[in-house]
């Protein structure tokens, strides 16, 4: 780096851009302005963090360390003592009954925008992963994911129909009476009273337009009328929630009309804190999200923008999940493009998480055999949905780019890359079969229900390892400490190397004991033993709920989630472009903090672990 300071700092995140398929698209000529970037160099890799998550890589990025060193290790997390599954990215704490609940960050460290607003130097952050409740620094910041929706989850929707069957993964379901031609009453579902738990809702009424496949949705919301066409997502109905007599939350919801004749289907997005006036505070200072919404309109608060869970559960269609997927980017570009158009100095992020999703959800059309298109209808529209997102991102680097000057630092970065998912590890099932977990009579583990925990050493939960039943931090331990070292290393040896006998294929490339894989004061909150899948392999969806699954050790992953990248991290690094030399060999996600605050001319934090990566 030149030895005089830049003055600026531009970081765009394409979350989950995958290496190989930049490189093909570049060659090809679909990326003009990574190719701006780029020149004739190869796309430049950035390790990414043990394991290739989202909120896990996202913090060694903003803190320059390792899990072990901000204490962020996986979406989930457990209670010791309790057993209880809770978020890996925060939670709640409330000391009195008579208190309001606080929300924690579970990302601990020193993140590069409290290096530099202690030198006196702003930030601007747009929905950095692990942000909420949000950092107090000299500037502005928007949290990302890890901020809730109005029930306190990450993402809960709304299905409404005569006969809507049973509930999906991350949803209520109403059923509704329908005649075809009288108003419907009904209810928007909010949040959970605080004291009794029962849901708070609002009431609303369907009426049908005189026009076809026109409804209105009638409320005490804003707007009181708000009416929406078949097959179209609906804009904001903003709606106030009695929690309590002298307490209420303010929601923002949107729907999809699916079907208005003979009778009503409809899907209610989850309810996202309104910006302008949120139940907890989600930006700093505090006034500034709603400052933004005021600027740009509202726009999705909670940390999962996109609605995979009703792609899931197949409430919505693929076209209808795309179509929600480019108001996502619409509003970021919009949020990028207020910022930028204002900002001069100090450093500037914002992340776009639209393209993991995407790859998430339809990884699957790039692969014909995949176990997920079993029983489906291929649509050959959709092969190239996930390149389409590419090239989103390739203009929002050229939005970028438009902002850049001679004194300007410009990165544009992943997170981690990306790979199929076509076959599950039931790894739970792997620890019953070696003896070193047992269920209690009648118990399927599920949540880490049912395990006999006087008979069982090992468990897994979440996706990226296990835990040993440790006496002293698990509440019914019956590993000793002396032998919890030795235990770790018998596991990881019998993992690594595990085969797919049914496909030949290795299905996990390694296991490694935590102290080899983690630095730094939160390394006991680790997994105790990390897994590094193959690539086409994951961990199992039951046993990352705390399962124990009765069948074969390997599985067909059949849910339209088939992408993923908890997987060996080897397999899946990210991309790094810059539009100044930097060096490309080793680069990791610990080296950018330390680069963002020498181009800015600030030391580096204490603890930070990278090298700057430019001259």
């Amino acid at each position: 780096m030149s030895s005089q300071p830049l003055r600026k700092v531009v970081v765009v995140g394409l979350d989950g851009l995958e290496p190989t398929i930049v490189e093909a698209m570049l060659a090809r000529g679909e990326l003009p302005n990574f190719a701006r970037l780029s020149g004739d160099g190869p796309v430049a890799r950035v390790a990414t963090t043990a394991p290739a998550q989202t909120p896990v890589a996202w913090s060694t990025f903003a803190t320059g360390v390792d899990p072990g060193g901000h204490g962020v290790f996986d979406f989930l997390r457990r209670d010791p003592a309790t057993y209880r599954i809770d978020s890996g990215l925060n939670h709640y704490e409330q000391k009195s009954p008579l208190l309001p609940p606080k929300a924690v960050n579970q990302r601990r460290g020193e993140t590069v925008w409290d290096v530099l607003s202690a030198a006196g130097v702003s930030s601007t952050i747009l929905r950095h992963p692990c942000s909420y409740p949000p950092d107090r620094l000299r500037g502005s910041l928007l949290a990302g994911m890890g901020v809730p929706d109005l029930r306190g989850g990450f993402g809960t929707s709304t299905y409404y129909a005569v006969e809507p069957g049973a509930a999906g993964e991350s949803e209520n379901v109403v059923a509704i009476v329908d005649d075809g031609r009288s108003p419907i009453a009904t209810r928007l579902i909010g949040p959970r009273n605080p004291r009794s738990r029962a849901d708070v809702t609002a009431d609303v009424k369907l009426a049908r337009s005189p026009e076809p496949g026109v409804l209105t949705i009638q409320s005490p919301g804003e707007p009181r009328e708000l009416q929406i066409r078949e097959g179209e997502w609906s804009g904001w109905l903003k709606i106030k929630f009695k929690v309590g007599p002298l307490q209420s939350a303010h929601g923002i919801v949107r729907f999809l009309l699916i079907r208005r004749d003979p009778t009503v289907i409809l899907y209610a997005s989850p309810a996202n804190f309104d910006p302008i006036a949120p139940l907890f505070p989600i930006s700093s200072p505090p006034e500034y999200a709603r400052t933004l919404a005021e600027d740009i309109g509202r726009f999705h608060t909670a940390g999962f923008v996109e609605d995979h869970n009703g792609l899931i559960n197949e409430r919505i269609s693929e076209e209808q999940f795309l179509a929600q997927c480019e108001d996502a980017w619409r509003e970021r570009r919009a949020m990028m493009e207020r910022e930028l158009s204002r900002f001069d100095s100090g450093l500037f992020y914002c992340l776009f998480d639209t393209p993991d999703r995407v790859q998430h959800m339809l990884w699957r059309f790039r692969e014909p055999d995949h176990p997920a298109n079993r029983g489906r209808d291929a649509n050959p529209a959709l092969a190239g949905a996930i390149e389409d997102h590419y090239r989103r991102g390739d203009e929002v680097v050229g939005q970028a780019l438009d902002h850049v000057d001679d004194r300007t630092l410009l990165i544009v970065m992943s997170d981690h890359g990306f790979s199929s998912f076509q076959r599950q590890f039931h790894l739970n099932s792997w620890l019953q079969r070696e003896g070193l977990l047992t269920l209690a009579p009648g118990g399927s583990g599920e949540f880490l229900q049912g395990i006999d925990w006087e008979k069982t050493r090992a468990y897994a939960m979440g996706l990226s390892g296990l835990f040993l039943n440790l006496q002293g931090r698990e509440g019914r331990g019956i590993v000793r400490p002396d032998e919890a070292e030795s235990l770790r290393r018998s596991i990881a040896e019998k993992l690594s190397g595990a085969r797919d006998e049914e496909r030949g294929q290795v299905s996990i490339h390694s296991a490694r004991p935590r102290e080899d894989v983690y630095t730094g004061p939160y390394v006991d909150e680790a997994p105790d033993v990390v897994v590094d899948y193959a690539p086409g392999y994951r961990i199992s969806w039951s046993s990352s709920m705390g399962g124990v699954s009765d069948g074969p050790l390997h599985e067909d992953n059949l849910r339209k989630w088939s992408g993923d990248h908890c997987i060996d991290p080897a397999a899946v690094p990210g991309v790094l472009f810059m539009n100044r030399p930097f060096r490309r060999e080793g680069a990791s996600l610990q080296d950018l903090a330390p680069t963002i605050l020498a181009a800015l001319g600030v030391e580096k934090g204490k603890n930070m672990k990278g090298s700057p990566l430019n001259p």
